[in-house]
């Protein structure tokens, strides 16, 4: 697998309901705070609730495109972790309440692509720990595809069901492995899963064959967009499929995203 430097920086962070959390603490509160690192999100983001609740002031409103649906959201919104976390000082204030009622604890905010914007963060699904490292050296057992910027996300290349590769955004605010942009394919009932960061949606499923890199996987379950969830982009990628790999390697200075072994036979 890739060699991290001994001194990386390490966050820890609890798997649950297919998201990663994280405990943020501020000086406003006495509690931590419940952000998810969510790499589907251009811009690190607040609560409503939470920005009110800390006596934050907010920015200028702005329209914010979420998934198949537009929200008003409040940038530039302040806010400095207790710690010596890293953390983006910056945050777009939105109302996520729909997503904090469908999870099982207080949802205040997310770390966004922005967190992660010219570092390299090692997912490691195994030891439930983001590393930040300073390089990284991928090993042949490795599958390394190329990451790339749309817009404000980072996009990797897949293939579905052997058709062409396509860019989808890489989304570790979506729980479920995939969703995808087609309208070829038959669909079972909708699920009615939390699936992606910012909506609580129901959503056509299938089950496809999904290729990243020299990777095969079966029986993936798929949501079925009949129309791009954002512009120029074929889907999303969650973390019901990046956590097949022990680790999962986002080098943002290089381009690449690193994924090592699976973890078991898929």
């Amino acid at each position: 697998m890739p060699t991290a430097s001994p001194t990386a920086t390490t966050i820890p962070f609890e798997y649950s309901e297919g998201l990663l959390w994280i405990k943020v603490q501020v000086p406003q509160s006495a509690r931590p705070l419940n952000f998810l690192f969510d790499t589907g999100a251009g811009l690190s983001v607040i609560n409503n609730d939470t920005a009110r609740a800390l006596g934050l002031k907010t920015g200028n409103s702005i329209s914010v495109q979420g998934v198949h649906a537009t929200m008003t959201g409040y940038w530039p919104t302040r806010l400095t972790a207790a710690g010596g976390l890293d953390l983006p000082s910056e945050y777009l204030a939105l109302d996520l309440s729909k997503l904090s009622h469908s999870c099982k604890r207080p949802l205040d905010g997310l770390l966004g692509a922005d967190f992660i914007q010219g570092r390299v963060v090692e997912i490691d699904f195994a030891s439930h720990q983001l590393r930040f490292l300073d390089a990284v050296s991928a090993v042949k057992s490795d599958t390394m595809l190329p990451l790339k910027v749309c817009d404000s996300s980072l996009c990797i290349p897949i293939r579905v069901n052997n058709r062409r590769l396509q860019w989808m955004r890489l989304d570790t605010g979506c729980a479920t492995a995939l969703q995808w942009v087609t309208s070829d394919i038959k669909t079972t009932p909708r699920s009615d899963r939390p699936a992606i960061g910012l909506t609580e949606l129901a959503i056509p499923q299938a089950e496809t064959t999904v290729f990243l890199g020299g990777k095969r996987f079966e029986h993936v379950p798929t949501g079925i967009h009949g129309n791009a969830i954002f512009p120029g982009e074929a889907g999303l990628v969650g973390n019901d499929l990046l956590s097949r790999f022990k680790t999962v390697i986002i080098d943002a200075k290089a381009g690449w995203l690193i994924l090592s072994q699976p973890q078991s036979s898929n």
